[in-house]
């Protein structure tokens, strides 16, 4: 993960793959500026919880409620999981989707560094398998090229 974590940070510093990591105050409404499909709800300096596009369909939408005067608090999830960027990919993709997540902040020493999407890893993994397919086409034709 550390791997795909740098190839993504290198050109986009405040980016990990293509979601934004927007900082959310409890409570701010919703939704936050710069409003990207997934926010870490930072309090403080440290992670209180995460507030998605799901939380706002169904907690906000669903039951009728006003964005401008809900605040972020009331929507988000406090049991927030997390990853290292030592973590492997198939980890990050198990944890996903075993708890039917889209998006898992990475932290590192107890410090917020990115937020990693399921279309990252997946689109890692296509790369990678890409890769390999290539390589044992070469390697079944004799083309060293």
């Amino acid at each position: 993960m550390r791997e795909i974590f740098r190839r993504f940070a290198r050109n986009r510093p405040a980016l990990v793959g293509v979601a934004v990591v927007v900082g959310a105050d409890p409570d701010d409404t919703a939704l936050p500026d710069g409003w990207v499909g997934s926010a870490v709800v930072v309090e403080s300096g440290k992670v209180v919880g995460m507030f998605t596009e799901r939380d706002y369909a169904r907690k906000v939408v669903l039951q009728g409620r006003s964005s401008k005067t809900t605040s972020v608090g009331e929507l988000e999830t406090t049991n927030v999981l997390y990853v290292s960027p030592d973590d492997s990919i198939e980890n990050c993709m198990a944890i996903m989707t075993d708890k039917r997540l889209r998006h898992l902040p990475v932290m590192d020493q107890g410090k917020l560094v990115g937020l990693i999407s399921i279309g990252d890893l997946v689109k890692d993994i296509i790369t990678e398998q890409k890769f390999i397919i290539e390589q044992l086409q070469h390697y079944i034709t004799g083309d060293r090229g």
